[in-house]
């Protein structure tokens, strides 16, 4: 029989009391973005079969390695809304964020490791500058 711990959504967010908001770096400087939980509905924390959950495990190791920058994708801008109520629930720090654009590969989709696409350091051994780099995503 398979077990889950689940956060109640409504409860989290009452219990909270206020607007979240997180700080995204930007060209034009860092800004407030409003979080948005609620649209994400009841999340699993962890089950019988997995330790915990991607949003859990993020915020958790963020706060015990001392992050205070966050870059990744926009494929993960809307994830920052639970992360950021659980920063708050936990009573965790919440870094800055900077969500950039896909590096999409000749077929449009997102490159990535899981797919074995082109890691980073194979770009720069054939002559891309970490310059190069930076405006495929967005910086």
């Amino acid at each position: 029989m398979r077990h889950a711990w689940r956060l109640d959504m409504e409860a989290a967010i009452k219990a909270v009391g206020r607007p979240l908001f997180w700080r995204e770096q930007t060209g034009d400087g860092v800004v407030g973005i409003e979080a948005e939980p609620n649209v994400w509905g009841d999340i699993v924390l962890s089950r019988s079969d997995a330790p915990s959950s991607y949003h859990l495990s993020v915020v958790t190791d963020d706060a015990a390695q001392g992050v205070t920058h966050v870059v990744r994708g926009i494929d993960l801008y809307h994830a920052t809304s639970v992360q950021r109520l659980l920063q708050e629930l936990l009573g965790l720090p919440a870094p800055v964020y900077h969500h950039h654009r896909l590096m999409l590969g000749d077929d449009g989709r997102k490159l990535s490791k899981s797919n074995r696409d082109t890691a980073l350091a194979e770009l720069r051994a054939s002559g891309v500058s970490p310059a190069d780099i930076r405006v495929l995503c967005g910086f």
